[in-house]
């Protein structure tokens, strides 16, 4: 049977500023994916990296003094080092400033030229810097100091007058909508849907595809005046990536991709302009675009005017990695805006983490280091209530899976919750503690069956918590295979544990 492959993308991201929680928060729900999939025995392949071009990120390297390259090398190991800290599992870390991307990206010029895609003209029309996106005029609006800005995004933009190559973006206006017919998933969730398919259905203009008043960029083939308008270049990474333009490399298998994982305000890039270019060029487009929301602080939208841009890894250091991921992926259901507040995050830690599993973990695996000669007790004769656990534990990563698949990270993570509630009432109703005295052997089945059921955590939880559901698995003597598939095989009785030690420590600091 051939291998089922997943591939799963990040946005690239772009070195005009550091990493931020939102950057993380992106990477963090990827990685969950990622990990997820592997459990399930698949064949993945995790894309992540940065873009590096573009009008932007030259001004920015003018302002701090250096080229580039220089900055973007900057920038780019920045964002390495919070996927780094954040234990991204990430199978390739793509730049656009690569030798590889630069063949990829006139590779896909040359074809949509030769397709009769491309023709050279002129641009006028409104520009905004800061997204690298062009505005039709009724999507801007002139604001009382005389400043025109991009109502999607509130972005001043400028009038713009160069020559320019274009893409015949308006002659795929009938090819996407029956796309989208075609493949209903395709655009996720439903509202970033009905807002991509209004925008096509009220009629596509050609895209200018390339720039003349700056040089930081790819340049166009056979035409090196002009470098390739940033979003071309950019979302070509993701084919650069699985090997274009040898489509008889190895990494080609992957494609087309199964979900790109986008922020809300690019998802008319993937959605509209990457499938047309796809199009164009007589390849497959991606199976899935998935937006998530923005992340608040405290109440406040992130900006550098106020100063509130969060950068994840001192949190980390404070908290503990598996705690901030945690949070992340459970406090908004994915695909809506969230706030971030230490109070909430103190919170999920303390009461979720620290209180619940932790707890949990702990009551149970110390009891057992105490009362049962350290090792995997034996299990007698069942009981429903004993059977009714270990059916909730065989339960959860079906559950779980339906929930991944819809990416609704907070549902599969209260799914997990569930069985842990499930599992403190059946302490609390067996009272392992009392039947130590009055029934030994009724205690070892008792405590077989908490194990199980945190087997079952340990292994479903990895995706989330890796770090953290390594040690518990550790304590269970779990042995290399730690897939899904390996729940179903019975826990072995006399195994050996270790000492068992806290795996979430509380927060005792103030919000």
């Amino acid at each position: 049977m051939t291998q089922a492959k997943f591939y799963v993308t990040t946005p690239i991201y772009y070195v005009n500023g550091a990493p931020h929680l939102g950057h993380a928060y992106t990477s963090t729900a990827a990685d969950a994916l990622a990990r997820w999939h592997r459990l399930e025995g698949e064949d993945v392949f995790f894309l992540t990296g940065t873009d590096e071009h573009g009008q932007k990120v030259e001004a920015a390297a003018r302002a701090a003094g250096i080229a580039p390259q220089e900055f973007a090398d900057r920038v780019a190991a920045d964002f390495a080092d919070m996927a780094r800290v954040m234990n991204i599992s990430h199978d390739d870390f793509i730049r656009t400033t690569e030798p590889r991307h630069k063949r990829s990206c006139q590779a896909i010029w040359r074809r949509l030229e030769e397709n009769g895609h491309i023709y050279l003209g002129a641009y006028e029309g409104w520009y905004a810097v800061r997204d690298e996106a062009f505005y039709d005029e009724a999507e801007t609006a002139l604001r009382p100091d005389g400043v025109r800005y991009a109502l999607a995004t509130g972005a001043a933009v400028e009038w713009v007058v160069e020559p320019s190559y274009f893409f015949r973006l308006s002659g795929f206006q009938e090819k996407l909508l029956a796309y989208y017919e075609a493949n209903p998933g395709f655009i996720a969730p439903a509202a970033k849907r009905n807002e991509v398919l209004s925008f096509v259905r009220s009629g596509l203009n050609d895209l200018s595809i390339s720039r003349t008043s700056f040089s930081w960029g790819i340049p166009v083939p056979g035409d090196e005046r002009h470098v390739m308008y940033v979003w071309l270049d950019a979302l070509v990474n993701y084919i650069t990536a699985a090997g274009y333009p040898d489509e008889a490399a190895p990494r080609w298998r992957y494609w087309p991709a199964d979900l790109h994982l986008v922020g809300k305000e690019i998802i008319r890039f993937h959605a509209v302009y990457w499938p047309a270019f796809l199009m164009g060029a007589g390849i497959e487009p991606p199976r899935r675009v998935f937006s998530h929301g923005w992340w608040t602080v405290e109440g406040e939208k992130m900006s550098k005017s106020l100063g509130n841009f969060i950068d994840i890894r001192p949190l980390v250091d404070e908290f503990g990695l598996d705690q901030i991921r945690y949070f992340l992926l459970r406090e908004v259901p994915f695909g809506n805006d969230g706030d971030f507040s230490r109070r909430s995050l103190i919170t999920r830690v303390n009461a979720d983490l620290a209180n619940g599993l932790g707890n949990l973990a702990q009551r149970t695996l110390s009891f057992i280091n105490r009362n049962a000669g350290g090792v995997i007790p034996p299990l007698g004769a069942a009981q429903p209530r004993d059977e009714a656990l270990a059916a909730e534990a065989a339960a959860l990563p079906g559950r779980m899976r339906a929930a991944m698949e819809r990416l609704a990270f907070h549902e599969a993570l209260e799914e997990a919750w569930r069985l842990i509630r499930a599992a403190d009432a059946y302490i609390d109703a067996e009272a392992p503690w009392a039947l130590r005295k009055t029934d030994p052997a009724r205690m070892l089945t008792v405590l077989h069956t908490l194990c199980v059921a945190l087997r079952a955590l340990g292994v479903t939880l990895q995706p989330f918590m890796p770090g953290s559901m390594a040690r518990l698995l550790d304590y269970l003597a779990l042995g290399e295979d730690r897939s899904l598939a390996a729940l179903a095989a019975p826990l072995p009785e006399g195994v050996a544990l270790p000492a068992p030690a806290g795996l979430f420590p509380r927060v005792t600091g103030t919000a």
